[in-house]
């Protein structure tokens, strides 16, 4: 068994689907990167499967793959509740970080992200198993973490709320953006994204997979009761994979007669997300549940509209800059969608203090308050 050091920390990247990225996998990796270049004495075991790919590499981060990832369910929740912390030990890491648990066999502190609550609302989480296992899982956490660290306010307030006795361990630390969601266009960039996509300025914009929480079909209904002439000059571009919610929303295009209007196109490539942003008219969030809504300061970062379902982390993340609204009202997101073209001097205002609200947020904050937090832990609790 190697000597334990504060400076060594374990990472478990397991519960990421190599064959279906989310945020998270952008999530880890500039976890990773900022937290190595802030702090020079520190050095990362990281647990990821044969097929993870996370584009770093870096003398003082070593790679664990002897573990299946999460395109083997069942093997990576064996892996991760029993084999994680004992070669975390073994290894020689003072703490292992994790997103959402704490492992069965953790003979070292464990410190436990919560980017998450889907488990709260069974329309969010549909299964028992799937709703009862991430309950297990949090709820076991908070009594056996070290410190919980929250993405933001509202989730430390849902958490303070479900385990009082807990709040002392509780840190809120906000995620980030990438630094290429920015205002500014590149030489060329509207020509590009016209020949490359097939898409003009001024649509509507949609970046999230298709979970049923998002609730597309309030959006894509309010927007379908807009005169056909004004569907015209401002189309829809969705972007996101199928997480069970397209057949309804492809069910809905076809009975409102959107095709001509809306334009389903799953994921693109990254390189084009930042370039759709500054190129749409506003981004639409009509989300029943978040816990951050990164998609929400990207677009503040490339000075795009927010149109969003009025819930706490919208005004929380947005600082207030957007149009807030209440997506089941039907007439109200029809006509908040009309303003966009009406009223292009609001959109301005709000844009302009957006960008400032945008600033607040980035991956290298955010990596050095939560090492940060993990290490004052250690120091004050192990010496």
């Amino acid at each position: 068994m190697q000597k334990r050091t504060s400076s060594r920390l374990a990472f478990s990247f397991l519960c990421e689907n190599p064959q279906h990225q989310t945020a998270l996998t952008t999530f880890f990796r500039e976890y990773l990167v900022h937290s190595l270049n802030h702090f020079e004495d520190l050095e990362w075991l990281v647990f990821a499967g044969p097929n993870q790919e996370m584009g770093i590499e870096h003398p003082r981060l070593r790679y664990d793959r002897e573990y299946p990832a999460n395109d083997r369910m069942k093997a990576r929740l064996w892996a991760d509740q029993f084999r994680v912390g004992p070669r975390s030990r073994q290894l020689g890491a003072a703490g292992l970080f994790t997103i959402g648990f704490v492992p069965v066999r953790a003979p070292l502190p464990v410190f436990m992200g919560v980017n998450a609550l889907l488990h709260l609302d069974k329309q969010n989480c549909p299964g028992f198993l799937r709703r009862w296992y991430r309950n297990w899982n949090i709820t076991r956490g908070m009594r056996k973490a070290s410190l919980v660290i929250a993405n933001s306010a509202f989730t430390a307030s849902r958490l303070r709320e479900a385990f009082p006795a807990c709040a002392g361990k509780l840190f809120v630390s906000h995620e980030g953006t990438l630094p290429e969601f920015t205002p500014r266009r590149e030489p060329g960039e509207t020509g590009a994204l016209e020949k490359a996509l097939q898409i003009k300025p001024g649509y509507l914009l949609w970046v999230s997979n298709l979970h049923h929480y998002k609730q597309a079909p309030l959006f894509l209904e309010g927007y379908a009761d807009l005169p056909a002439e004004v569907r015209a000059r401002m189309p829809v571009v969705m972007l996101g994979g199928d997480w069970g919610g397209a057949a309804a929303v492809n069910e809905l295009i076809k009975t409102r007669d959107l095709q001509s209007n809306v334009r389903v196109m799953g994921w693109v490539d990254a390189k084009w997300l930042a370039p759709l942003y500054r190129h749409a008219l506003a981004y639409v969030l009509p989300s029943r549940e978040e816990t951050f809504g990164r998609t929400i300061t990207e677009a503040l970062s490339c000075g795009t509209l927010c149109v969003l379902n009025d819930i706490p982390i919208a005004h929380e993340i947005s600082g207030g800059h957007a149009l807030i609204i209440d997506f089941n009202n039907r007439a109200l997101v029809t006509a908040t969608l009309r303003r966009l073209l009406e009223e292009p001097a609001l959109s301005g205002q709000i844009r302009t203090r957006g960008l400032e609200q945008a600033k607040k947020f980035s991956f290298e904050r955010m990596a050095i308050e939560r090492v940060g937090a993990v290490r004052e832990w250690l120091k004050k609790n192990t010496g």
